[in-house]
């Protein structure tokens, strides 16, 4: 990895030369969230460009951090953790509840990419929660200033692994109207505030299929450290 070791006999400061280059951390926890091709972990990630990805990928493979397995019959690459990244979760699921419990929700929100937010809703769709028919849900971000892209479509076909986010119209008739913000949706994805709670302060509107605005806090799950005690909710 570039940058100057710290020179100190320390295995935090060996660690940290390890990890402390900006993205590391990022590209192991959407390795560990499913990702492992290389658009896929662009997404997940957001406001990382290609070349950078690419460099840190291919630092950390050095590093033994990452397997690169490439398919020439199928023309894919994929990336994996190797045994010496997946030793670190015990250690990211600790900074994470510290994080969930000590840093305030404002703050922990306050820089998130609406594109970002939905490639995680994406992935929280609960597909078992939904009607066993196509469902289409359109977000609309009314933050002010907009984001890149205020409007995006899930697409959820049945038998489907995943929905299909779309940031251009499908055009396909839409089941649910969802109105929200960055920070909103943010919060209750990641558990710092709730469905009911973001309609009733005005952060959520919802409007179209009854069935699917009443079972909302039951399709899109939550992150798992929002269980966690000590949690500074969204005011």
């Amino acid at each position: 990895m570039p940058g100057r070791p710290y020179g100190l006999i320390c295995p935090i400061a060996c660690a940290c030369e390890i990890l402390e280059p900006r993205w590391t951390i990022q590209i192991l926890t959407e390795l560990w969230n499913g990702s492992t091709r290389f658009n896929d972990i662009r997404k997940g990630l957001g406001n990382i460009s290609s070349a950078l990805l690419s460099r840190r990928l291919k630092e950390m493979e050095a590093l033994g951090l990452v397997e690169r397995i490439e398919d020439k019959a199928k023309g894919t690459v994929d990336y994996f953790r190797t045994k010496k990244a997946i030793n670190l979760e015990p250690a990211m699921n600790a900074l994470a509840e510290w994080a969930q419990c000590n840093i305030e929700a404002e703050i922990a929100l306050s820089g998130a990419d609406a594109s970002t937010i939905m490639w995680g809703v994406r992935r929280k769709i609960d597909l078992a929660e939904l009607p066993r028919r196509r469902a289409v849900i359109r977000f609309h971000f009314r933050d002010d200033p907009p984001p890149k892209y205020p409007h995006y479509w899930l697409v959820v076909e049945p038998g489907a692994e995943l929905p299909e986010l779309c940031s251009l119209d499908p055009g396909r008739d839409v089941d649910l109207y969802v109105e929200t913000g960055v920070v909103s949706l943010g919060a209750i994805i990641e558990g710092r505030s709730s469905v009911e709670r973001e309609i009733e302060r005005g952060g959520l509107f919802l409007s179209g299929d009854a069935g699917l605005a009443r079972s909302m806090d039951r399709w899109l799950r939550t992150s798992v450290y929002a269980a966690f005690e000590g949690i500074v909710p969204l005011s």
